[in-house]
């Protein structure tokens, strides 16, 4: 059929024969001329009259007048169908050329146009990031002074440490009273809710507490560590809101805050969804600076807890261990391998 024979070939660098006519417009003139002259070397040797030869020479003279012509009309149509030839390859690989980049122009936008799951998450995460990074640039700058009156009735989260005895303590100088000592304590309420984290960012109240706990300066070092973290996890598409951890008893809670480790406290580390188990472990082993979040978390919530516990109830460990934080460090405490 035509349309088959102007179709390219991508595997076909050389025209096949019978894909040239045997027989086209050059072969026909050539053949006509070749005729005529034949037929004028006929007439002549007829019509003129006879003389010698010339021995060998006048013999070979013959010859090539005879043969030369016929020799040069067929060696320029040979020529002119080499061309044809070449022309016609050439279009097939102009054709074949055209295609192939057709065809990777349009794959380059099918895979513009279908972006990955994973890469929109990932797009998703780091837009909350720098949403999250806003909202606390502004709440650490902003002090609403109806909002940090402190009721008389409120328990202390951390036990202050204890001050020397006015005799051991060096001579103050008249600089007035630090602005730490003026600060109300940090409630346990507060507190708990701060390691929660804001739900929203019409959540007025967790963002009270969060720059509440961000004032004071062992709380706001586990605030800071469990966020680090807690962007870390999310990069790898792990939630706290997400995960579902068994709940343990307070008196365990107490156990680890005065030291316990191993199988004994086994059921702290309440977080069972494997894939959020291996996505982390594998994260800690190829990343440095996950790893190093990762401890420097554990070790933050290790020593705030030990103070926090000795003024909790078992109610106040029980909602603690419900909050953002508490999950984030029951999935580490399994993977570093605390409850082992």
């Amino acid at each position: 059929m035509p349309e088959d024979r102007d179709r390219p070939e991508p595997l076909g660098l050389f025209l096949r024969s019978e894909d040239s006519p045997p027989f086209g417009p050059t072969e026909i003139v050539a053949a006509l001329l070749a005729l005529v002259w034949v037929v004028a070397v006929i007439a002549y040797a007829l019509i003129s009259p006879a003389t010698d030869g010339g021995g060998l020479l006048g013999l070979v003279m013959t010859l090539l007048v005879v043969f030369l012509p016929l020799a040069l009309i067929w060696a320029a149509v040979t020529t002119l169908r080499s061309v044809r030839v070449l022309r016609a390859e050439a279009a097939r690989l102009q054709a074949t050329v055209d295609a192939m980049r057709n065809a990777y122009l349009l794959s380059q936008q099918t895979s513009a146009a279908i972006k990955p799951v994973m890469e929109q998450k990932l797009d998703e995460v780091a837009q909350v990031t720098k949403e999250a990074a806003g909202v606390l640039a502004t709440f650490q700058t902003r002090r609403d002074p109806g909002m940090t009156v402190a009721s008389a009735d409120r328990k202390a989260a951390l036990v202050p440490p204890a001050r020397p005895a006015p005799q051991d303590e060096q001579p103050a100088l008249a600089l007035g009273t630090p602005a730490e000592d003026l600060r109300a304590p940090l409630s346990v309420a507060d507190m708990i809710r701060a390691l929660n984290f804001p739900e929203n960012p019409d959540d007025r109240e967790g963002f009270r507490a969060l720059r509440l706990a961000l004032e004071d300066r062992n709380t706001a070092k586990l605030i800071r560590a469990a966020q680090d973290v807690l962007t870390l996890l999310s990069q790898e598409g792990i939630y706290m809101d997400d995960l579902r951890p068994d709940r343990a008893r307070p008196e365990l809670w107490r156990r680890f805050a005065q030291g316990e480790r191993g199988r004994t406290i086994a059921a702290l580390g309440g977080i069972r969804d494997r894939s959020s188990l291996a996505l982390t472990a594998a994260r800690m082993r190829e990343d440095t600076v996950f790893r190093d979040a990762a401890h420097h978390f554990l070790r933050s919530f290790d020593k705030t807890f030990q103070e926090f516990e000795k003024v909790a109830s078992d109610a106040d460990l029980a909602e603690l261990a419900d909050t953002r934080t508490a999950r984030a460090f029951m999935l580490f405490g399994r993977v570093t391998g605390i409850f082992d």
